[in-house]
């Protein structure tokens, strides 16, 4: 056991985040399907399918996180921290068919009028998942605070909207229980269905805008751009360009400097604006690239950006 307890400590906080939450999703999964199968639940099928493919999911992410966290080489210069996007649109994708599959199975229920069985159990299942549930959310977004990691503040997310599809689930059989109506179960199954599509849009939304390049928080290019304003011996600066990949920001810049200065007066002005950028966000790594213009050619970058620069003759 210490063996393994070792090996698990030596993995990053994000590793640790996905196998607790595979692990957590896997135990919910077979409970839940058992039950459900036995009692012709379908909010509670609905759940242990969503159980089945948080199992997924998680396991993916481990190693989605794993690839991430390689370094710099000599085919990837960058890094690999888009890896994290690509796992989030993933991840979405699956989470979307799992709430359509739900959907079916809500209306399937209404057509075809299956009785739901074994309620005092089937209630005792959800009450133990929506507890481990709650518990693994709780530690789930302490990781993505502490980290800023996309994959596991999709998972967060993830396994808050099963929090809320559990408690559903748990009303759903309670109002069964006491009205014989089994009708109930499908309409909550549907919803819980459509609730779960949502979630997974603002997950696929996220990673999709990382992997398109999209800047940074607006906020954040405000206060580069007044640490840039604000170094002393810049005399202003333009194409200020940044994006992420979830795990590094990118930050390019020209700056305009005095073109009598030398080639150290200008790297020691850049380093103190590097480092004052760097300390906005310690919790992501930084690429910062600023290239020195005697003046503001920043008419010209926009001709070179759009290849409409012709060759000398």
């Amino acid at each position: 056991m210490d063996i393994f307890k070792k090996i698990f400590m030596d993995f990053s906080k994000e590793k640790r985040a996905t196998i607790v939450a595979t692990s957590v999703a896997t135990f919910l999964a077979l409970i839940k399907l058992i039950i459900g199968i036995i009692s012709g639940s379908v909010a509670l099928l609905a759940s242990a399918m969503d159980s089945i493919l948080d199992t997924a999911i998680s396991l993916f992410n481990f190693f989605a996180v794993k690839k991430a966290e390689e370094d710099a080489d000599e085919v990837f210069n960058y890094g690999k921290g888009k890896v994290q996007a690509i796992a989030g649109v993933i991840e979405g994708v699956i989470i979307t068919i799992s709430g359509l599959f739900i959907i079916y199975e809500g209306i399937a229920k209404l057509i075809y009028k299956k009785e739901t069985t074994l309620l005092g159990v089937s209630v005792s299942v959800m009450l133990i998942s929506i507890t481990a549930t709650w518990f693994l959310v709780r530690y789930l977004e302490r990781v993505a605070k502490e980290t800023d990691n996309i994959i596991v503040k999709a998972d967060a997310l993830h396994y808050k909207a099963d929090l809320l599809s559990n408690g559903a689930v748990l009303l759903a059989l309670f109002l069964v229980s006491i009205t014989g109506f089994d009708f109930i179960d499908a309409i909550f199954g549907i919803a819980i269905g459509a609730y779960i599509i949502y979630s997974a849009y603002e997950i696929i939304k996220e990673s999709v805008l990382i992997l398109l390049d999209r800047s940074l928080e607006p906020e954040m290019v405000a206060k580069i751009g007044e640490i840039i304003a604000n170094t002393k011996g810049v005399k202003g600066y333009h194409w200020l360009k940044t994006r992420t990949d979830g795990k590094h920001n990118f930050v390019e810049v020209h700056l305009v400097l005095d073109p009598d200065m030398t080639i150290k007066e200008a790297h020691d002005i850049a380093e103190e604006m590097i480092k004052k950028i760097v300390a906005l966000d310690k919790k992501k790594g930084w690429v910062i690239t600023p290239h020195f213009d005697p003046y503001d050619d920043e008419e010209l970058n926009v001709h070179y950006f759009k290849g409409e620069i012709e060759e000398d003759e």
